[in-house]
């Protein structure tokens, strides 16, 4: 991909929104897909009344929406300002208290995991039926939408064009060495938190334009320069919350 390309997909532009001001792309389909949309604020005329608490609005009591989920409340029960970044909000923004809970896990997301998936790690790729893994540097690129490969060979592959993904994981008791699945499907739940149990590898089915049927390719996490597997366990770590984000984003 050109430059001149790139630049124009990671475009942005500032807007103002009844809820606030948002950093945007330039482009819509350029977004990134851990996304979400602003909401449909709750008609004052249909709110007479804190949709938590249930007080009456009046002179004193006055009405706010919590611009994350659109529902009406009072001051009391929306007072919290929290970021939420995956609206793409400049400044905090006010929400509800559940909703407020929800933005602060999701902050710690876009400060520690989604700073791991952007610096990469070494990993074996082993694509489709081939038996032979090549060494490569797996990212997710600036602009969050793609998954980029870097070895002997270049792949990349959209986030949207991704349909399941499986982690694989190893137990920490001694002596276990057997490799676990568990597997999200994007659009349907995603499987819980492998209790005691450590990332090991990845399988993703994904689709490729203008090709029938999925694509598929596995990633075990391999040693950095250091001989180290943690950069790799760390970032499979970072992949397993963002595609629980990914099936709230296509959930919405």
């Amino acid at each position: 991909m050109s430059s001149g390309v790139a630049a124009h997909r990671d475009a942005k532009k500032l807007v103002r929104s009844p809820s606030g001001l948002r950093m945007v792309p330039e482009h819509r389909a350029f977004g990134s897909p851990f996304g979400l949309e602003e909401p449909q604020w709750v008609p004052d005329k249909e709110c007479s009344r804190c949709m938590q608490c249930d007080a009456k609005f009046d002179f004193i009591t006055r009405k706010h929406h919590c611009r994350r989920c659109g529902k009406c409340f009072c001051d009391r029960c929306c007072s919290q300002k929290v970021p939420l970044r995956r609206m793409c909000f400049v400044d905090p923004v006010r929400q509800c208290a559940e909703c407020a809970l929800v933005s602060l896990r999701e902050a710690e997301f876009y400060d520690k995991q989604l700073k791991v998936l952007l610096n990469g790690a070494t990993f074996l790729v082993t694509f489709g039926n081939s038996e032979k893994p090549e060494t490569m540097v797996c990212r997710l690129s600036n602009n969050q939408r793609c998954l980029i490969l870097d070895g002997h060979s270049h792949c990349e592959i959209e986030i949207a064009h991704i349909s399941t993904v499986q982690m694989l994981t190893e137990g920490f008791a001694p002596g276990e060495k057997d490799i676990h699945t568990h597997t999200s499907l994007l659009g349907s739940q995603p499987a819980s938190e492998a209790g005691s149990a450590r990332a090991a590898g990845m399988c993703l089915q994904y689709t490729v334009p203008g090709s029938e049927g999925a694509a598929q390719l596995k990633l075990m996490a391999g040693e950095d320069g250091n001989a180290s597997k943690r950069p790799a366990a760390a970032w499979l770590a970072a992949m397993h919350k963002a595609t629980k984000l990914l099936y709230e984003s296509r959930d919405q």
